[in-house]
């Protein structure tokens, strides 16, 4: 399977910065082997370390607008019907669907650095209509440094850029947690301060 997106990711090769945007605006195209295959062209001296980055941030934001769009315009049941083309199950959804009732729009940024969320966050975020500039926003801020990691490891590492996934996973829970709290702490100090004005 891995073998088989490296080969379709090499596809877009020859299009340069716009051949990274439009392979990650496959939603099914996983960004942990794009970017890190990105910075290594980078590495051979094909392209530019941050007109790469940029390429990828917003391929990144596009990616997401897709399901988005599934959840706004399509509505649950669509997503029910046809997800599995995406390779979404009913499992995914409800996760994500409890993710996004507990943190609110805030999670079409925070949603990006927690595994098994970051991808489906987009559906219900478009099946409660959230305003759509506020969804790219929040999607390219994320994306950002998400991104600037990925293709710098693949930069640094080289030749050896496959191996960028068993760097960065010890890490990716702790920085998840550092996030969720994060927002959690704003969210709380949101409503203390909604709570002050109200009395």
């Amino acid at each position: 399977m891995t073998q088989w997106i490296t080969e379709f990711i090499l596809f877009f090769k020859d299009l340069s910065y716009a051949g990274v945007v439009i392979a990650l605006s496959f939603e099914f195209v996983p960004a942990e082997l794009v970017l890190p295959l990105a910075g290594y062209w980078v590495y051979l001296g094909d392209m530019n370390l941050i007109l790469t980055i940029i390429a990828g941030t917003v391929g990144g934001t596009f990616g997401p607008l897709t399901l988005y769009a599934l959840g706004r315009f399509g509505g649950r049941p669509l997503v029910e019907k046809y997800g599995k083309y995406f390779f979404i199950r009913t499992h995914h959804l409800e996760a994500s669907d409890r993710f996004f009732e507990k943190y609110g729009s805030g999670v079409a940024f925070y949603g990006r650095f927690v595994p098994g969320v970051r991808t489906l966050i987009s559906i219900p975020c478009g099946v409660t209509k959230m305003n759509v500039f506020k969804f790219s926003l929040y999607t390219f801020l994320a994306m950002l440094p998400i991104t600037s990691l990925y293709v710098y490891l693949g930069f640094k590492l080289g030749a050896q850029w496959e191996h960028v996934d068993e760097i960065i996973k010890p890490y990716i829970l702790p920085a998840a947690a550092i996030f969720i709290i994060g927002f959690g702490l704003y969210v709380l100090i949101k409503r203390f301060r909604k709570g002050r004005v109200s009395q």
